[in-house]
C-alpha cells in the first residue's frame, strides 16, 4: 500500500480487524469471503497471524496455501504482486509496455483466474499481456519468454508443493527466474500497492493477447534438438505426469524426438489440481512414484520417469538386478545426464554448473574432461544467472539435486521435459551397448569414487529455522560423530552453512526457501553421512 492508505499488515487486533474488513469488501471470490468472515468471527490471534506481514519472494517466488489475507495465495495478493511487478518493469526495463508480460498457469486451484487477473493488471497499466488460453508446463512458458521478446514472464504454479498450495513464479526477459537485486526491488514495488484497490482491465481489453497454439508448437519443434545420439533407437519407458500439466506435452515431445511412446500411468496422466492419488505430488517423496514403478514393471521398461505437476522437474527409477525397482536420487540422475553429455560433446570451452547442496562429483567429471564446473547458490535461478554471467563459456549442462535439470541452453530454468527426452536417450544408448543404467552408475563409481548422498529435514517455522542456523553458524561444532570439523564456510546469499569433515565428508544446513523446514545435506566419499546428519539435526534443536 502507499503511505496514504491503511497499513495492510498490523499487530494490533483492532487495526487488523479494520484491514480485514477492507479485504472482505474487496475480495471478489465467494469462497474467500466466506473463509475470511469465519476468521473475523473467530479468535483474534488467527486473524492477526493471517494479516501480519505478507508473502515474500522465496527461492521460487511466492508460494502458500490458497486462502484469504496477505499471508495466503488469493486474487488480491496476486493483483498486488502483478501491479508491483509491472511498476518495476516500467521503471527499470526500457520498452516494457510494448514488450509485455507472457503469462502461463497450471491446473491448481484458482491458477486460471490468478493468470487472467495478472493479464488484466498489466493491461490496466498500459502493458501488453500475452496469456496462454489453457494450462501449460512451466518450461513452455519459460522457453517462450525469449521467443516473444517479453520483458517478463509469470507462471502461476506451486510446482511440487502440497495440493492446497498455489504460487507465482516470476522471470525477467532473459528467461531466467529473478535474483537479487530484482527480487527485492520488485518486492519494494509491491509494498507500495494497495491490494484492495488494484485497477483491472476487462479481459477483452486490446492489450490482452490470447496466445495461439503456435507457441506450444515452437517449443515442441525445439525439443528434438537436445538429442545427442538421435540415430540410436529408443527403448521402452514408463512415465507419470503426477496429475500435472506435462502429460500431453511430454508424450508429443517423445514423438517429435523420434522416441517410442512411453507407457503412461493412466490414473495420473490428466491434469487434476486435487491430486487424488498422491498426498504430496513430489517425485522426491516416498511412495509418490509407486504407481509409476508398477507400470514400469508391467511393461518391462528400462527406465521410469516422472514429472512434477508443472513439469519442470524430473524424477526417475530404474530396475534392480534382483528384479525390483528403485527410485534414483536427484544427484544420481544428474550424474547419468552429465556422463552422457560429456561423452557426446567436445570442446574445452564447455561449462557445467551445479549448486552448493548438490554432489561434488560433477566437479570431478568436469576436471577429468578438462572443462569448467561452477558451483552456485541453492535454487535453479542461480544456475540461469551463472550462465548469463559466463558468456565466454559454452553451457552444456546444469543441475540441482532437487530434481532440477537443464540439458540445453534454453530456457535458463530447469526443464523436466527436455531432461526426460535425454534420460530416455541415456537408457537407449546404454541398451545399445548392452548395458543397464545401473551399469552406467557403477562405471561412474569406478571412475570417480562412491559418492554417498543423504538428506534430512527438520520441521521448523521460517523464523525459527533461520535462528537455528544462525546459532549453529555462531558456534559451529568442532566435531560431528567423532569426525573433526576441518573447515567451516558460510554462503550468505544461500543462507547455507557448510561443515567439512576431512577430505571425504561434507555436511550442509540451510532453511528452506519454500517450506517451513530446515534442510540438511550430507555427502561422503566412501562413507554414508546419514548418521552424521542425525547428529547435526540434534545440534539444531
Amino acid at each position: 500500500m502507499n503511505a496514504s492508505n491503511e497499513p495492510q499488515s498490523v499487530n494490533d487486533p483492532n487495526d487488523t480487524r479494520t484491514v480485514a474488513l477492507a479485504w472482505l469488501a474487496a475480495e471478489p471470490d465467494a469462497d474467500m469471503r466466506e473463509e475470511l468472515q469465519a476468521l473475523l468471527d473467530g479468535p483474534a490471534d488467527d486473524l492477526v497471524s493471517r494479516f501480519t506481514g505478507r508473502l515474500q519472494f522465496g527461492t521460487a517466488g511466492l508460494r502458500a496455501a490458497v486462502g484469504p489475507g496477505p499471508q495466503r495465495m488469493n486474487r488480491l495478493v496476486v493483483q498486488q504482486a502483478a501491479a508491483g511487478l509491472v511498476d518495476y518493469l516500467l521503471a527499470h526495463v526500457p520498452g516494457a509496455a510494448e514488450s509485455g508480460v507472457i503469462i502461463g498457469y497450471d491446473a491448481r486451484r484458482k491458477s486460471d483466474v490468478f493468470a487472467s487477473d495478472t493479464a488484466r493488471v498489466c493491461a490496466a497499466k498500459g502493458v501488453k499481456a500475452m496469456l496462454f488460453p489453457h494450462v501449460v508446463p512451466t518450461p513452455v512458458l519459460a522457453w517462450n519468454i525469449t521467443e516473444v521478446g517479453a520483458a517478463a514472464g509469470v507462471m502461476v504454479t506451486a510446482s511440487h508443493n502440497p495440493p492446497a498450495d498455489n504460487g507465482y513464479k516470476v522471470y525477467l526477459g532473459t528467461g531466467s527466474q529473478i535474483v537479487p537485486p530484482a527480487d527485492t526491488d520488485i518486492s519494494a514495488c509491491i509494498d507500495l500497492v494497495d491490494p484492495t484497490a488494484v485497477p483491472l482491465a476487462p479481459l477483452d481489453h486490446p492489450l490482452i493477447h490470447v496466445l495461439g497454439p503456435e507457441h506450444v508448437e515452437a517449443y515442441l519443434e525445439f525439443v528434438p534438438t537436445v538429442r545427442l545420439c538421435p540415430d540410436i533407437p529408443g527403448v521402452q519407458v514408463a512415465y507419470t505426469a503426477m496429475h500435472g500439466v506435462g502429460g500431453a506435452t511430454l508424450v508429443e515431445a517423445f514423438h517429435r524426438a523420434g522416441l517410442p511412446a512411453p507407457a503412461v500411468v493412466a490414473q495420473q496422466q490428466e491434469p487434476n489440481g486435487s491430486f487424488p492419488t498422491v498426498s504430496f505430488p513430489n517425485p522426491e517423496e516416498p511412495g509418490a512414484m509407486d504407481l509409476l514403478m508398477a507400470v514400469a514393471a508391467d511393461v518391462n521398461a528400462l527406465v521410469a520417469i516422472a514429472n512434477d505437476p508443472d513439469a519442470d522437474r524430473l524424477g526417475a527409477a530404474i530396475p534392480t538386478p534382483e528384479g525390483g525397482w528403485r527410485r534414483l536420487g536427484g544427484d544420481e540422475i544428474g550424474w547419468l545426464l552429465a556422463d552422457h553429455i560429456l561423452r557426446h560433446t567436445s570442446g574445452d570451452d564447455r561449462l557445467v554448473i551445479t549448486t552448493l547442496v548438490s554432489s561434488s562429483l560433477l566437479g570431478r567429471m568436469a576436471e577429468a574432461n578438462g572443462i569448467a564446473c561452477l558451483e552456485t547458490f541453492t535454487g535453479f535461478k542461480w544456475i540461469g544467472h551463472t550462465v548469463l554471467a559466463t558468456p565466454e563459456k559454452r553451457f552444456v549442462f546444469g543441475y540441482e539435486q532437487a530434481l532440477g535439470y537443464l540439458v540445453c541452453g534454453q530456457p535458463l530454468d530447469k526443464d523436466g521435459i527436455t531432461a526426460a527426452v535425454m534420460m530416455a536417450e541415456v537408457a537407449a544408448v546404454a541398451a545399445a551397448e548392452g548395458l543397464t543404467l545401473q551399469d552406467r552408475l557403477d562405471a561412474i563409481v569406478a571412475a570417480y569414487g562412491r559418492h554417498v548422498m543423504a538428506e534430512k529435514s527438520v520441521r521448523m517455522a521460517p523464523a525459527e529455522g533461520a535462528a537455528a542456523v544462525a546459532r549453529l553458524r555462531a558456534e559451529p561444532p568442532t566435531e560431528v560423530g567423532g569426525h573433526e570439523v576441518t573447515s567451516v564456510q558460510w554462503f550468505d546469499e544461500a543462507g547455507l552453512l557448510r561443515l567439512q569433515l576431512g577430505a571425504d565428508i561434507r555436511l550442509q544446513v540451510r532453511p528452506s526457501g519454500t517450506e517451513p523446514k530446515v534442510k540438511l545435506y550430507g555427502e561422503g566419499i566412501g562413507h554414508d553421512p546419514a548418521a552424521l546428519l542425525e547428529q547435526l539435526a540434534h545440534l539444531l534443536v
